[in-house]
């Protein structure tokens, strides 16, 4: 019996939310152009996009410490933490858009209001945060933002974190009350339910191999994993969205530019409250200071979610290790990646990261009331039986090669070969958040010769597109109000009259 073939213009592989992304964007700019999606298990968003998997948060560096860091000289840089909100804002634009032509659809079944929260306590932490505050608050996209130092206010905001608390310590507070609360999982399954109208979504295939073609376009060889049957997939264009699944294709692929590039798997595990009368007490992501060789994405919060319209409540995460590359994964997965033109990069980290090594060690080794403890850090009165010990997702940080030896980067890369049929993404934070910009990102290494006709429609979709907002208030506090009425937010649009019905994106550039 001969093999089944699929031809298609665009296969995306993996089904969270940058293929979902790309998959809208390109339905939008192409509609005559045909899409097939290939994902491994048999649910949209299961792994790094799942609710329960990332902090959701919509990192915008409004909290996330680690985006501003302070030099030897004291001098906060806050050139990341601009960057990544200029990213945000794109995305905040481009679901606004969807909400109004209806590509999503309620949007509070994937955004809601949360303020962002950064915490530090200590001398050294509350001068940090008022430097941090004194550096942000001068700009454009961080103006809103508060500095709070005064323990009644704190405990008045911030209830459950203020019970019980010795003051003789010092607390200071970044505060910004628009901040958002994003469950990546819904926006994906939302997005793909507007590609899925014209597109072949296969749930339960796993891509085990691709290679390119003379003309140039692949065949990617995929198994249905609950038959067994095996199928013969020829794309023109090939993205591969698949989390920490993505290094393994890429270096299949055989594409010059994935050479080079390893992956060094951390997981997570988060402590979820199962009370729900400490829940009530607190509504608010906050950000506190990252362990002394901590990652990004160790960085502890107290996190408030909605998922399926129920508040909950995280904290964590507490590091742990394991050489798969994604929850699904298998041990073999960190082996199986070292190749020949990664060894030296990836041997090279150990002496380099030694304090995060050292981190994890002692995460590794704690116990249930060393975690307890470190709860209590921001909420003192915590008591072990009100929660429980998740799993979240696996991420896999870059190591890229540099010199002789390698770099461990903790934030997403988009590796593209140089004729534009093949791209994926590695890495993870700021990750989600940063969807839309990062997936035109491959939009423009990959079809270099058709993006300058795009430009109008990427434009409609994302008003601001090609500028910057923090050099525009004016024009910031349009798309500001524009995104807020659309997606239903508090902000600063609040005080105007609801609109009826669906809104429009207003002509600015």
């Amino acid at each position: 019996m001969s093999q089944k073939v699929i031809k298609t213009d665009v296969a995306l592989v993996g089904a969270g939310i940058m293929s979902a992304t790309l998959g809208a964007l390109l339905r939008q700019l192409e509609p005559n152009w045909s899409i097939s999606l290939f994902e491994r298990l048999d649910a949209a968003a299961a792994e790094s996009s799942d609710p329960w998997n990332n902090a959701g948060t919509g990192h915008s560096a409004l909290c996330e410490l680690n985006y501003t860091p302070m030099g030897d000289d004291g001098v906060i840089d806050i050139s990341k933490a601009l960057n990544i909100n200029e990213q945000f804002q794109q995305s905040r634009q481009f679901w606004a858009h969807a909400v109004d032509t209806g590509l999503l659809g309620a949007p509070d079944e994937f955004i809601n209001p949360i303020p962002h929260v950064s915490f530090a306590h200590g001398p050294d932490g509350v001068d940090y945060l008022r430097k941090r505050y004194e550096a942000l608050s001068s700009q454009t996209l961080f103006e809103a933002m508060e500095l709070i130092t005064d323990d009644a206010e704190f405990g008045k905001r911030l209830p459950l974190m203020g019970a019980g608390r010795d003051y003789s310590d010092p607390v200071a507070l970044n505060w910004y009350t628009e901040g958002t609360d994003v469950d990546f999982g819904a926006l994906t399954q939302q997005l793909l339910n507007y590609v899925g109208r014209d597109a072949d979504l296969y749930f339960g295939y796993d891509v085990r191999n691709l290679s390119q073609q003379a003309d140039g376009s692949w065949v990617i060889k995929v198994r249905n994993t609950r038959s067994g049957e095996d199928f013969r997939v020829e794309a023109k264009f090939v993205f591969i969205g698949a989390g920490g699944g993505a290094l393994h294709l890429l270096q299949k692929s055989g594409i010059p530019e994935a050479k080079g590039f390893g992956g060094f798997p951390v997981s997570g595990q988060f402590f979820r409250c199962t009370n729900p009368e400490v829940i009530a007490e607190h509504s608010a992501k906050v950000y506190g200071q990252a362990a002394v060789g901590a990652p990004p994405m160790s960085v502890p919060h107290l996190d408030t979610r909605v998922i399926n319209h129920d508040k909950g409540l995280l904290f964590g995460p507490y590091a742990g290790w394991s050489p798969k590359f994604l929850k699904t994964g298998g041990v073999m997965d960190l082996p199986k990646s070292v190749k020949p033109g990664n060894l030296l990069p990836m041997m090279s980290i150990a002496p380099k990261e030694f304090g995060l090594l050292k981190y994890l060690i002692g995460e590794l080794a704690s116990t249930p009331a060393d975690r307890v403890n470190t709860l209590r850090e921001f909420v003192p009165r915590a008591t072990g039986g009100d929660w429980e010990m998740i799993t979240a997702g696996q991420r896999v940080q870059v190591i890229r090669k540099s010199g002789k030896g390698g770099n461990l980067e903790f934030g997403t890369a988009v590796v593209a070969a140089g004729d534009g049929t093949i791209a994926g993404l590695l890495g993870a934070s700021p990750g989600a958040s940063t969807a839309v910009p990062a997936m035109i990102s491959v939009l423009q290494q990959c079809f270099g010769d058709r993006f300058d006709g795009w430009q109008g429609k990427l434009t409609e979709m994302i008003p601001s597109y090609g500028t910057k907002l923090n050099d525009d208030p004016a024009l910031f506090r349009q798309m500001w109000d524009w995104t807020n009425r659309s997606l239903e937010l508090t902000g600063r649009g609040r005080d105007a009259a609801p609109d009826a019905g669906r809104h429009e994106a207003p002509e600015t550039v």
